[in-house]
């Protein structure tokens, strides 16, 4: 779902599991140092686990799971995982699939009634991966009016039900909320059973996760962390969110110990045939799976999805080939994770990585900012556009809000808030021409067009 100063954090709880060795003091300094780094900066509250093929490297809570009570975050805190519930949803489609419940080749209509003409040949395949051209519910007008209540999936897809295709299914990736929504939907018909009940008997139990489950606002969850946004004064309560509405595209919650569990679980075979588990961590349009992110980094194929909700932000990644797990959980929404992860995940391997925060920047004249903005084209079409603001520079890519973005030298870029690098190409008369995109072990050219950028608006992202 969407991702929606100064002030003091008490510490959690630190746990150092073994499990078939001994951690080497210096990966858990080298681990903690990082998460001390985004304490420090960014004010990082949550819990954090690393581990490596048997063995967990770093398990401990940071911050308040309740500011009020001074309560502290620990590795048995519950957090809300926002989009990190659709992996969950993906394999309970496999699931249904592999017992002849389902086909993911055939039209979601031929399972769901009463859905929009427009939508007939939309395939459940297409709802896993992005590539329905149904529009995000989320991203509307009108979604905030319906946040405080319960909606069944049908009335929250109502919201997008008359909009037309956003493009031929299948012809290219844009993310949708949506169509996990209606993925939740098509469990609960083709099972009987809710989605709730149908994640926990064929997913949560089977695995021996005790501590996940659908996030329903009446229940009393023992260790469930309550959810914070950081304003212009400080730390306030987060706004409410119905959670009948992410429904299985973001309405689960977990702790770090299930997490692992889940990945094991799943990536070592234990829930998904061989086959299913292929085609889900297969990449397929920008290098989205079902229910996951594919990016091949470091000659390894790792996997991972990030979430966000009311209060939650979450990231939650696999490097297949080491068995290097990095859960990365927090109780701030709006918190950057995605470097701090990237590190934990270098880190583990033995790898020297570069914060963000770290990098140093440059001053830039105006003439060289003007002379760099402009709209850049990705090979799916959508635009990334470089704004002078302020003195400095803006980037956004479409359908994205705006970040800062920073010079490393007159020709790189790079970011904070997230791990992203932009290299300029100049023609022989010195004119930027292009930019590459450097993000997630992964180098994106995008030619310049001659288009000037539109106004930034900076809409919120579902996630």
């Amino acid at each position: 779902m969407s991702q929606h100063r100064k002030w003091m954090l008490s510490m959690g709880l630190a746990t150092a599991v073994l499990l078939g060795g001994a951690v080497q003091a210096q990966d858990l300094q080298r681990l903690e140092a990082l998460v001390d780094k985004a304490v420090a900066k960014d004010h990082f509250s949550g819990a954090v686990l690393v581990a490596k093929g048997d063995q967990v490297l770093l398990d401990k809570g940071y911050g308040s799971a309740n500011l009020e009570w001074n309560i502290p975050n620990s590795p048995s805190t519950k957090f809300r995982l926002g989009s990190v519930t659709k992996q969950f949803t993906a394999a309970s489609v496999l699931l249904l699939q592999e017992r002849g419940k389902l086909a993911v080749s055939d039209p979601v209509s031929k399972y769901l009634g009463g859905l929009p003409a427009a939508w007939s040949k939309v395939t459940i395949f297409q709802l896993l991966n992005h590539t329905s051209g149904i529009a995000n519910f989320t991203s509307t007008k009108e979604y905030q009016a319906i946040e405080p209540f319960t909606k069944k999936p049908e009335e929250s897809v109502a919201l997008v039900r008359d909009k037309p295709l956003e493009f031929e299914s299948g012809s290219r990736f844009s993310y949708s909320n949506t169509g996990y929504v209606l993925l939740g939907a098509l469990i609960e018909k083709v099972s009987g059973q809710t989605y709730d009940a149908f994640v926990r008997q064929n997913i949560f139990e089977p695995l021996g996760m005790k501590d996940s489950g659908y996030d329903w606002n009446a229940n009393v969850l023992p260790n469930r962390a309550a959810g914070y946004a950081r304003g212009k004064k400080g730390m306030t309560n987060a706004g409410f969110i119905n959670m009948s509405i992410p429904h299985a595209a973001g309405a689960l919650y977990s702790t770090t110990g299930d997490l692992l569990r889940w990945q094991r679980g799943l990536y070592e075979g234990k829930l998904l045939s061989p086959a299913s588990l292929e085609a889900m961590t297969t990449p397929y349009q920008s290098g989205y799976g079902f229910g996951l992110g594919i990016q091949q980094k470091d000659g390894g194929k790792e996997v991972g999805h990030g979430g966000g909700i009311e209060g939650f932000a979450t990231e939650v990644h696999y490097r297949m080939a080491d068995k290097i797990s990095v859960i990365v959980l927090s109780n701030v929404e709006g918190s950057e994770l995605e470097s701090l992860t990237a590190g934990l995940t270098a880190t583990a391997r033995g790898v020297t990585y570069v914060m963000p925060a770290e990098r140093k920047d440059i001053a830039l004249s105006a003439e060289q900012m003007a002379a760099i903005a402009g709209t850049y084209t990705m090979p799916d079409g959508r635009r990334l556009w470089l704004r002078t603001s302020n003195g400095g520079m803006t980037t956004q890519l479409q359908g994205q809000a705006s970040l800062p973005i920073y010079a490393e030298s007159a020709d790189k870029l790079f970011l904070r808030k997230v791990d992203a690098q932009l290299e300029l190409h100049r023609d022989a008369a010195g004119k930027v021409e292009a930019v590459t995109l450097l993000q997630g072990g992964r180098n994106m050219r995008m030619p310049r067009v001659d288009e000037a950028p539109p106004a930034d608006d900076s809409p919120a992202a579902g996630q």
